[in-house]
C-alpha cells in the first residue's frame, strides 16, 4: 500500500456483520481506507512487528500495512485467538496471553504516535468497571437503582428484605460477548424468594444483586461524542423477556423511535467522556411515572439492529469519529 494513504483499522471478529461493513462504508465515503482485522485470526491468519526506536508494521488480507499509515482504529472487540488442533491444549492459554499482550502492545504504539481511538484501549477497559460507571452515573445526577455486589449470602438476604422482594441477579462481567448460543450467555435474571434458600454459588463467584424497576419499556441509548440515538423497546408481553428483553422472541417486541428528555442526554454524554469513551451503549429503564433508571454502559455494546430497524445514522457518527484529526 502505498504510504500516502490513510487508513482506519477496524478491529473485530470472525463472525461480526452488518455493523463492521455499514462502517467500512461509510469511512470509505470519507476518502479512507478501511481494513478489517479479525482478532480472532490473529496470530494464525495475518500479522504484525512493533520495532520500540523504528516503524511496526501489519500483515493484513489487505497487503502490508505502515505504522504511519493507520490513521484512526475502531476497536470494536478484542477475541482470543482460534488455534488448530495441532496446539497441544497446555500450551494454548499461554499462546493466547502472548498473542494478546503483543497487540495491546501495537496498539498502544499506534495511539502514543497520534493515533485516533474509538474507544481508546485503555479507557475501554476500565470503562467495564460498573461500580465506577454507577457511581459516576450516580455524581452526574443519573438516577441508579440500589444495588448490590457481594458473594456474602446473609447481605443478599438482607438486602432482598430492603428492596421488599424486588430484586434482580446479574454477573459483573459477560461470560461471552455472543448472544447466539454458540457459547455461554448468562441473562439478568428474577432473585426469588426460595432462591435465597440455595446461595452455594456465591462460594465461587460473587454476583450484582439490583433493585427491580417497573418498566414502561427500556431504551438503547447509542451515544457517539455528543450525539444521542435512542431506540425503545417493550418486552412486557413477554413472559421471558420482562426482566431481560434479550430472551424475548422476536415476534412479540421490536424495536422503536425512542426519544431522552435533554437533561438525561446531557448527563449521559458527560457520563460517556467521563468514562473517557468517544462511544458507548446505554440501557435505561423507564419507569411508568416516567423516570429514566440508568443500568449500564457497554464499551462495544451492538447497535446494528437501531440502525436496521429504525434507521439511525450511527454508522456515519462513528466514521464521523474516526475520521476526525486526533
Amino acid at each position: 500500500m502505498p504510504s500516502t494513504r490513510r487508513v482506519v483499522l477496524l478491529l473485530t471478529h470472525s463472525g461480526d456483520y452488518y455493523t463492521i461493513d455499514r462502517v467500512a462504508e461509510e469511512v470509505t465515503r470519507r476518502g479512507l481506507l478501511p481494513v478489517r482485522l479479525d482478532t480472532d485470526d490473529f496470530p494464525g491468519k495475518w500479522g504484525l512487528a512493533t520495532a520500540p526506536g523504528d516503524e511496526g508494521w501489519l500483515n493484513t488480507p489487505a497487503g502490508e500495512l505502515r505504522e504511519r499509515e493507520v490513521q484512526a482504529v475502531w476497536l470494536r472487540r478484542l477475541m482470543p485467538p482460534r488455534f488448530d488442533e495441532e496446539l497441544e491444549p497446555a500450551y494454548r492459554t499461554s499462546c493466547a496471553r502472548e498473542s494478546l499482550a503483543t497487540l495491546e502492545g501495537f496498539l498502544d504504539t499506534l495511539e502514543s504516535s497520534g493515533c485516533r481511538f474509538v474507544n481508546p484501549p485503555a479507557a475501554d477497559h476500565l470503562a467495564h468497571n460498573k461500580p465506577r460507571q454507577l457511581r459516576l452515573a450516580r455524581e452526574l445526577g443519573l438516577e441508579v437503582p440500589r444495588t448490590l455486589i457481594t458473594n456474602d449470602a446473609a447481605r443478599v438476604r438482607a438486602f432482598f428484605q430492603q428492596v421488599e422482594g424486588g430484586a434482580v441477579t446479574k454477573m459483573l462481567t459477560p461470560l461471552s460477548q455472543s448472544m447466539d448460543g454458540s457459547r455461554p450467555f448468562l441473562y439478568t435474571s428474577e432473585l426469588r424468594a426460595e432462591d435465597l434458600e440455595d446461595l452455594e454459588g456465591l462460594r465461587y463467584s460473587p454476583m450484582v444483586f439490583q433493585e427491580r424497576i417497573p418498566k414502561s419499556h427500556e431504551l438503547r441509548v447509542v451515544v457517539v461524542g455528543n450525539h444521542c440515538f435512542v431506540g425503545a423497546i417493550d418486552a412486557s408481553r413477554s413472559a421471558a423477556g420482562q426482566v431481560d428483553w434479550r430472551r424475548a422472541r422476536p415476534d412479540e417486541c421490536s424495536w422503536q423511535a425512542g426519544a431522552l428528555p435533554s437533561g438525561v442526554s446531557t448527563r449521559l454524554v458527560r457520563l460517556v467522556a467521563a468514562l473517557g469513551l468517544v462511544y458507548g451503549a446505554v440501557d435505561l429503564i423507564v419507569t411508568p411515572e416516567g423516570r429514566h433508571m440508568f443500568l449500564e454502559v457497554n464499551p462495544g455494546g451492538e447497535w446494528g439492529m437501531l440502525e436496521k430497524e429504525l434507521g439511525l445514522p450511527i454508522a456515519e457518527a462513528l466514521a464521523e469519529a474516526l475520521a476526525e484529526s486526533p
